[in-house]
């Protein structure tokens, strides 16, 4: 089934990525109005027209988002399983939504700012689970990986496009330099919750809810057929097939996503590990106090300029992964990565650290060194960024949309998207206080924590490419040891016999013969 015979099912799954943009955008966003005057102003310290933010505000500003992202992203698995998966996309996008009119809305209340941020967050926090939930439930298998990765796509999108904003809004001397680029968010998630009525149910969700005749029609919808086409016939008694076996025990709760059954605890624990590593790359570091940032490395290029042109080359490096997440694979994308990202953050770290002027230092008295330590730093920061966007920034969503059975998905990427979040918070919370103290060398933490990541990979993350969710689920029953994973084919559906019975119950009704049922699921397992 080649793209163009999907292209309903790339058109919804880049919309419901538009999530991803949301947080990108807020993220992007919150990193250039840190130095605006005019916000500087309302929400800084100190007497009128001397105000400052000192780096405990900017911390509880970029951080109480990150903080409701993780409140958010947990309390999703109780909405998607409740609501189902489109439904709980359109109560938390309307969440979304409401966070950033309270904040648009502040005139110099920094109360009124964090509470809006921190309840956009939840909204943010929980999409950020749903949509790998939605994406990986509902397109075709082969085309899942790519369609996957739009979402971190929209993210970098999200970030680049705050970047151009505000790169024209800063020269406003009113509060209109940060109200436009922040109250634009209500835009974009308008956009979100009026598309969402368009859009069908996960198939797995409505089969797993009785809902049969429904999922058949969505199945058939993303594989532009009829309904009554013999693919749509196959893919609904694959999906019936693997639920059964996915959900026998009965229906779980959170503690099952840390039972030995299946080897979940595994599983979970690499999905929370990969988020985890993913946050602790150094990117978001240059995200959030970029700004800030490189007015120590003594370019000519005002910050504003510095951060667009890093988010161009998030958009320009995170398009090669949409190929490259399924020639490279899953496992391959995330070790070559964290191999290049490691190598960047410490050269950027060492020379920072060697030639940078102390912060504060006036241009005039920098001296060619320090001009050129800092044009380095900013030539790796630009690599390390382009390397986290081809492989850490789209795989863990990836493999976290692909790894868990039905029965207890929502709640174990709804731990996995915590795990980012958290680890978000105390990223953007301690990151300032720390290189407000070692200054670039913050960049080695990032740096340690990447050779952790390859060695985690080496060790811990199987090749998930090209198999359906059921054959995961079947490939951690086989104890495939993760670097012998390549080459391991799927035989969930070669079991004939399990089939058969099913097969007799429908042959007599007279609607196929079972012989060539089972002919048809051994050719296709070849």
């Amino acid at each position: 089934m080649g793209l163009s015979t999907n292209n309903k099912a790339i058109i919804m799954a880049v919309f419901i990525a538009f999530g991803g943009f949301l947080f990108g955008y807020d993220m992007g966003v919150i990193s250039g109005c840190l130095i605006m005057p005019d916000f500087i102003d309302r929400f800084g310290q100190g007497p009128a027209g001397a105000r400052v933010l000192t780096s405990s505000r900017q911390s509880i500003i970029t951080s109480l988002l990150s903080a409701g992202t993780f409140v958010g992203s947990l309390c999703q698995a109780f909405t998607s399983d409740s609501l189902g998966r489109r439904g709980s996309l359109l109560f938390w996008s309307a969440i979304f939504t409401a966070g950033v009119a309270i904040q648009t809305a502040t005139n110099t209340s920094l109360v009124q700012l964090v509470i809006g941020r921190f309840i956009a967050g939840l909204g943010v926090g929980a999409m950020s689970a749903i949509v790998p939930l939605y994406n990986g439930e509902t397109v075709p298998k082969r085309i899942r990986g790519a369609l996957l990765v739009v979402y971190q796509i929209q993210v970098i999108s999200g970030i680049f496009i705050s970047y151009v904003i505000e790169l024209g809004s800063h020269n406003l001397n009113n509060s209109g330099s940060w109200r436009i680029p922040v109250g634009l968010q209500m835009v974009w998630g308008l956009v979100l919750l009026s598309g969402m009525f368009f859009l069908p149910e996960s198939p797995r969700h409505l089969l797993g809810t009785g809902c049969r005749e429904q999922a058949v029609q969505v199945v058939a919808q993303m594989n532009s057929v009829d309904v009554d086409d013999p693919l749509v016939t196959e893919i609904i008694e694959e999906l019936e097939y693997g639920i059964k076996a996915e959900n026998e025990g009965g229906k779980a709760g959170w503690l099952e996503c840390f039972s030995t059954r299946n080897k979940l605890w595994f599983r979970t624990i690499n999905g929370i590990m990969l988020q985890a590593i993913q946050q602790l790359n150094g990117q978001n570091f240059y995200y959030y106090y970029g700004d800030t940032f490189f007015k120590s490395a003594g370019t000519t290029l005002s910050p504003y300029s510095i951060q667009t042109i890093l988010g161009a080359v998030s958009v320009v490096g995170t398009v090669p992964a949409l190929y490259l997440i399924e020639y490279w694979g899953r496992r391959d994308s995330l070790l070559i990565g964290a191999a290049l990202e490691a190598v960047c953050a410490i050269v950027a770290g060492f020379v920072g650290h060697f030639t940078l002027a102390p912060t504060g230092t006036p241009v005039s008295e920098l001296t060619a060194r320090n001009k050129a330590g800092g044009d380095t730093l900013i030539a790796f920061a630009v690599l390390h960024v382009f390397s986290f966007s081809l492989s850490w920034g789209p795989t863990p969503w990836v493999y976290l949309g692909e790894s868990f059975p039905l029965r207890v998905r929502s709640k174990c990427i709804a731990l996995g998207s915590a795990s980012n979040w958290i680890w978000n918070f105390l990223l953007s919370f301690f990151s300032p206080r720390i290189a407000a103290r070692i200054g670039p060398l913050v960049l080695l933490i990032f740096a340690g924590v990447l050779i952790f990541g390859f060695v985690y990979v080496w060790l811990c993350i199987p090749e998930t490419k090209g198999l359906q969710l059921e054959e995961v689920d079947e490939m951690y029953r086989a104890n495939v040891k993760p670097w012998k994973s390549y080459g391991w084919r799927p035989h969930l559906f070669d079991r004939t016999d399990a089939l058969h019975h099913e097969k007799d119950v429908s042959a007599e009704s007279g609607s196929v013969e079972v012989r060539e049922d089972a002919d048809k699921m051994e050719e296709k397992s070849a």
